[in-house]
């Protein structure tokens, strides 16, 4: 299939000559001006654009910097057509994107070659952006399925707590998007890769894996001894991700993991466990993971109680806001109070309709 190419310069002559050389080979659209080439890339996107500099009404750098202010269009090689051969223009052209320039009267020979090369440059460039788009999917596809296993594997010993990781997993995305609106702890958030922050807190309770049968499945209350030996799993899950990392080299990822593990049990007041640490000391991560932790204990039956309601669970956590919970965090949670209830009827719903 013959590749387009547009031919955009103001002087006829200009486009005749550029179109009798390429027609052969390629598919030309010739066009006299800025404003036509947009007019029609609504309809056809070419595969590369010779783009005269002096023209009327729009120059070819102002239209350069249209095309590369487009999210469709700004990935378009486009060379330079021009009889301002100064260095200066030619850097300017450059550092607005054009992968090359040339001189006009051009010859056809190094106007065919010119191109040939950009356009196999270009395809070699999206052969191996494609490329590199479905390693990256297959490595969060394998990276999302150990997570998902290694925390299933938890859940599956937990059995006070079914459902609970792919609940907290859902609330926390709910409180993160809300807090982001809300522009609550931007800047801290601001290098965050979301989805992988996200999908990195199942693995928050993955320290119970070390947690005796006997204790973790208890059905009644706790004693203080036992009590001890549950809570160490925060500081449990800790270690287990840093040997993770030390085995994998992957840290951004297990990072995240490591901080929702480590600090979901801490609180504002700094009575929580396992450190003690307080107010803005304890990571945002297991500030998040806290609310979304409790919330979901609080919800959901356990063998020691009944599950409470909605507004029950919410009153408790707003109780506990600058005591248990980070203040600024617990308004949002408030506000979107609603979206965790709607939220957790439906998982709960889909949990009923597996069983």
């Amino acid at each position: 299939m013959q590749k387009t190419i547009f031919v955009v310069d103001d002087n006829s002559t200009n486009l005749s000559v550029a179109e009798e050389a390429l027609e052969n080979l390629y598919q030309v659209i010739t066009l006299s001006s800025a404003s036509k080439m947009f007019a029609i890339m609504e309809k056809i996107t070419p595969n590369l654009i010779l783009l005269d500099i002096e023209m009327p009404e729009m120059t070819g750098f102002q239209a350069m910097k249209q095309l590369k202010a487009s999210s469709s269009h700004s990935e378009i090689p486009v060379i330079f057509l021009t009889s301002l051969s100064d260095s200066v223009n030619e850097a300017y052209g450059i550092e607005l994107g054009a992968v090359d320039f040339i001189t006009k009267p051009f010859s056809v020979p190094v106007l065919l070659n010119r191109i040939k090369n950009h356009l196999d440059i270009d395809e070699l460039i999206r052969e191996r952006t494609e490329q590199l788009r479905e390693r990256t999917e297959r490595l969060e596809r394998l990276q999302n399925g150990i997570v998902c296993t290694m925390a299933d594997l938890v859940e599956n010993r937990d059995t006070n707590t079914g459902g609970h990781i792919d609940r907290t997993t859902v609330f926390m995305k709910l409180l993160i998007d809300a807090m982001n609106a809300c522009g609550i702890y931007r800047d801290e958030m601001e290098g965050w890769d979301l989805e992988s922050v996200i999908s990195s807190a199942r693995l928050h309770d993955i320290g119970k894996i070390s947690i005796p049968d006997a204790i973790l499945n208890k059905p009644d209350k706790l004693t203080n001894e036992e009590f001890q030996t549950m809570k160490s799993h925060s500081a449990l899950g800790e270690q287990i991700i840093d040997q993770m990392v030390s085995r994998t080299g992957e840290v951004d990822f297990l990072s995240s993991a490591k901080l929702s593990a480590a600090y979901h049990h801490e609180r504002w007041d700094g009575k929580g466990y396992p450190y003690g640490v307080k107010e803005t000391d304890i990571p945002l991560h297991g500030r998040i993971m806290a609310i979304v932790d409790v919330y979901d204990a609080l919800t959901s039956d356990r063998p020691y109680k009944k599950a409470f309601s909605n507004d029950e669970a919410v009153s408790i956590i707003m109780d506990g806001s600058g005591k248990h919970f980070d203040p600024r965090i617990t308004e949002v949670f408030f506000e979107i109070k609603n979206q965790f209830e709607v939220a957790r009827v439906k998982l709960s719903r889909q949990s009923s309709h597996v069983k």
